[in-house]
């Protein structure tokens, strides 16, 4: 056993030993919180809105809060619909991805970050969280975001607001193809914010809370590092082709909601106006999934809030905590994977942005050529 082949063994064992291990994650008010009542949650079919052509960063930043202030007006009345429908009040919401912005297209890292990124206690946050409490709801969506500790970075960040206005999750998309994500930055992203800033799970008193991004709920080691540090709903933004024939997506979100016993609430977009695209190339299909894999709800096309559900937390818990088959989450073993995935990291290893010891940005095609490194290296290995 080579030197770095251990310390790769060890890597893995300790993160899955960490996954494993779900330390208590609070509330916003610091409290563990269980409550086991029913409610609905809405999947928001919503149309993104591209910046792309507008003049100015004052232009952008002034359309992105005009754009949160109007979808109360939308959330507020279909909420209203869904209560007297279902008799189950709607306590979660969960909004598209990048709802606000769109996706960047070819503008430079740096200067996409500039132009929409949210600060974590800037005026985008404000204003969700003001609309958090006057809809008495948690709201999750999903936004680009800068930080403080990463200049000119920007991540895809999925958010959760609490009813108080606080923000209780921020995960950052740590798989993309054509964006920096913490694992680019992994050494200094975990000195700051820890593993439980990289897998973060929000306990609240509508269950315990996560979010998976966008093309993330492909990947099921995610949803699994979530379910196993407590996550008991999956809060999916996404912006993707809607289809009468099961896409890939809409498979994977089944799977990771009866391989973890846990909902998903996966919210699409409902297009894309400002670009030049057709405008309904990704819509339709929002939908919520049970426990059980069963799809519950699901949305047809264009903006639409009928992608909603009872989310049943003491039948979920009930099927987590009872001995049986189909009880896929008691029955994993992480430990077992460890060694297998630690062998298997360095073919996969991707060149982290990292330059003297600072984070270094890159041009939009590294990203491209840094996947086709990978895939020469899997090809070497005989692993493709």
């Amino acid at each position: 056993m080579t030197p770095e082949l251990d310390r790769r063994r060890a890597m893995a064992s300790g993160l899955c030993a960490a996954m494993a291990t779900a330390a208590p994650i609070h509330s916003a008010k610091g409290e563990n919180v269980s409550d086991t009542s029913t409610y609905s949650a809405m999947a928001m079919q919503l149309t993104a809105r591209s910046l792309e052509g507008l003049p100015d960063k004052a232009a952008a930043r002034a359309a992105i809060l005009e754009h949160i202030a109007a979808i109360e007006g939308q959330i507020r009345t279909s909420s209203i619909f869904v209560a007297q429908y279902s008799g189950k009040p709607v306590k979660l919401v969960v909004l598209p991805e990048y709802l606000f912005t769109s996706y960047p297209g070819r503008i430079s890292i740096p200067d996409f970050a500039d132009r929409v990124g949210f600060a974590a206690n800037g005026p985008e946050y404000e204003a969700l969280g003001a609309l958090a409490q006057k809809l008495g709801m948690h709201l999750a969506g999903n936004a680009y975001e800068t930080d403080e500790a990463f200049p000119d970075f920007y991540f895809q960040t999925c958010f959760i607001v609490a009813p108080s206005g606080d923000v209780v999750l921020r995960y950052r998309r740590l798989i993309s193809m054509f964006a920096p994500s913490p694992h680019d930055v992994w050494e200094a992203y975990l000195d700051k914010y820890g593993l439980e800033g990289v897998f973060p799970v929000a306990r609240t008193e509508i269950g315990n809370l996560a979010a998976i991004a966008s093309e993330e709920i492909l990947y099921p080691e995610i949803a699994r590092a979530l379910a196993l540090r407590g996550a008991e709903v999956f809060c999916h933004s996404s912006s993707e082709v809607g289809s009468p024939i099961a896409t890939n997506k809409d498979i994977a979100k089944q799977a990771r909601a009866f391989e973890n016993l846990a909902y998903v609430v996966s919210s699409n977009t409902a297009g894309i106006s400002g670009t030049a695209m057709p405008l309904s190339s990704a819509e339709g299909n929002s939908q919520v999934v049970d426990w059980k894999g069963r799809v519950i709800a699901q949305s047809g096309d264009g903006e639409t809030f009928t992608a909603f559900a009872a989310i049943d937390l003491s039948a979920l818990r009930e099927g987590r905590r009872t001995p049986a088959m189909t009880n896929y989450l008691a029955r994993q073993r992480p430990s077992l994977f460890a060694e297998a995935y630690a062998a298997a990291a360095e073919p996969f290893t991707q060149e982290g942005m990292v330059q003297d010891g600072k984070p270094a940005i890159p041009e939009r095609d590294y990203f491209r050529r840094r996947q086709a490194n990978v895939i020469e290296r899997l090809g070497k290995a005989g692993v493709i």
